[in-house]
């Protein structure tokens, strides 16, 4: 259902079912899926890929060109999978030439006043709270929670099943399934009520901790402590995950806590 007072373009591309609320505007090259609600004063630009169930409230504007002087107008999209609620004045930007796109997974909750900017990637399943702010070429596995007012470096990945705490700087790497915190950000344990949640059992939650033991809290370089878990510890898809993101990363990942007292 489209209100009269809604404006979309003729070249979008909009299931019969959506509901476009009063005084909204859909740009051409657009998609929107079936069952999506769009709220009013919604600004959908050029290359946005909307998926099938999402809600897009009031306010927000999605695949608005990158804010970055690098950006020469090549034609590049925003992905949003299905179920995925976008809420107030949210932003999401779409990508440069480096992606060609930004991307965000199904079933994914990113709150009010919350920025995506360009070329990031986000799985599934992630709860983005209240002003939580991505720069660009961020990578987030699935499964994260990032809580309000976290800040997103440049280039920074984040693990499946990590969560940050609210006003965190996030400079470095974030492994999976950690906890991040403090000032500067670093580990303060594996996220195990998330785990829990997710039907991880306990043999598995304390495998993730040994694992975390052995790198962040038995002084050992990095280095050194991925030698030691892959020698000593049995190969399970979470062990070879965690590996494998060790290795892979660019910026280092988070240092561990450690207190002067």
């Amino acid at each position: 259902m489209n209100q009269p007072l809604a404006y979309i373009h003729p070249g979008a591309k909009i299931a019969k079912n959506v509901v476009v609320e009063p005084f909204t505007t859909i740009h051409n090259n657009v998609t929107i899926g079936q069952g999506t609600w769009i709220g009013s004063n919604v600004t959908i630009m050029e290359g946005a890929r909307i998926g099938k169930n999402c809600n897009i409230f009031p306010g927000s504007v999605i695949s608005a060109p990158p804010q970055d002087l690098k950006y020469n107008g090549e034609e590049t999209t925003v992905e949003i999978g299905n179920n995925t609620t976008v809420r107030e004045c949210a932003t999401i930007n779409k990508g440069t030439a480096d992606r060609m796109k930004s991307k965000i997974g199904k079933n994914c909750l990113i709150m009010a006043y919350c920025h995506i900017a360009h070329d990031c990637f986000i799985g599934d399943n992630c709860i983005f709270s209240n002003n939580s702010t991505l720069a660009g070429h961020v990578t987030i596995g699935d499964n994260v929670v990032l809580a309000g007012l976290v800040a997103v470096h440049q280039f920074v990945s984040i693990g499946n099943h990590a969560f940050v705490t609210g006003g965190s700087l996030v400079r470095k790497d974030v492994p999976p399934y950690v906890k991040g915190a403090r000032e500067p950000m670093s580990y303060v344990g594996i996220n195990s009520v998330g785990l829990r949640r997710r039907g991880f059992t306990s043999d598995k939650i304390r495998e993730i901790q040994n694992i975390y033991r052995l790198l962040y809290q038995r002084n050992y370089n990095n280095t050194q402590a991925v030698q030691i878990i892959e020698a000593e510890m049995e190969a399970t898809p979470e062990r070879d995950e965690i590996l494998q993101f060790i290795r892979d990363s660019q910026r280092g990942i988070m240092k561990g806590y450690f207190s002067t007292n």
